[in-house]
């Protein structure tokens, strides 16, 4: 592949964010369906609160269709899904149609998902799909760049949800160490100072998670 574009480069990387969002979130509504979220501990609200995302749920019931399945709602885990699959669409070329095939693939369970009474099935598929996608693109995608924005963007956005849902230093450093070779192998301009803070914020005594997310926020701002 020759150059790669700014827009193709901000597809790549979205496409990466996108994909992680949808696999951590349908982790977390899969591991505690009946329970709703409360393998991190918290009310729906509180979850809402975590991620930013407007409470316009009337109950646990209704937070559970609508967060999950409801492709109207532009914070569900249904809609992410579906930004990912118009990047992907729009990055045939890039990523090629067998790596594109797993996305559309992960769209199908989620529809199916949607449609079940129990979606555990159909929501451990589209995982299936996602983990599919990631290792066809590895195997696949012949430019090293493509690979690493993709990498690069998933890796951001799960350390911006593990500081979100407060899921522990191990794990947050973890996907820091992790973050910055992709963004260095991806030529993405990333905030260096701000990386080095975020390293420092890690390992303080007593982690402040929001800054944490504040910092991962800002790290692509220059």
């Amino acid at each position: 592949m020759g150059i790669i574009s700014l827009k193709q480069t901000d597809q790549l990387y979205w496409l990466g964010r996108y994909t992680e969002r949808v696999y951590t979130t349908i982790r977390l509504f899969s591991k505690s369906y009946d329970q709703l979220i409360d393998g991190i501990g918290t009310t729906y609200q509180d979850f809402c609160s975590m991620l930013e995302i407007p409470n316009i749920y009337q109950d646990k019931a209704d937070f559970i269709k609508r967060y999950g399945f409801d492709k109207t709602n532009t914070n569900s885990i249904y809609s992410n899904l579906l930004r990912a699959y118009d990047n992907a669409i729009l990055l045939r070329e890039e990523i090629g149609s067998d790596t594109l095939s797993y996305i559309q693939l992960a769209v199908y369970e989620m529809e199916q998902a949607s449609r079940s009474n129990s979606p555990l099935i159909e929501l451990q598929r589209v995982l299936d799909n996602l983990l599919a996608f990631w290792g066809i693109a590895d195997d696949w995608i012949d430019s090293e760049m493509v690979r690493n924005i993709i990498k690069a963007g998933k890796r951001l956005e799960r350390l911006d949800l593990y500081a979100r849902l407060k899921l522990g230093r191990e794990r947050i450093e973890r996907e820091l160490c992790r973050l910055r070779p992709r963004l260095e192998r991806s030529a993405i301009c990333y905030n260096k100072k701000c990386f080095a803070l975020l390293e420092e914020l890690v390992n303080t005594e007593s982690m402040d998670y929001g800054r944490i997310v504040y910092e991962t926020e800002r790290l692509l701002e220059g």
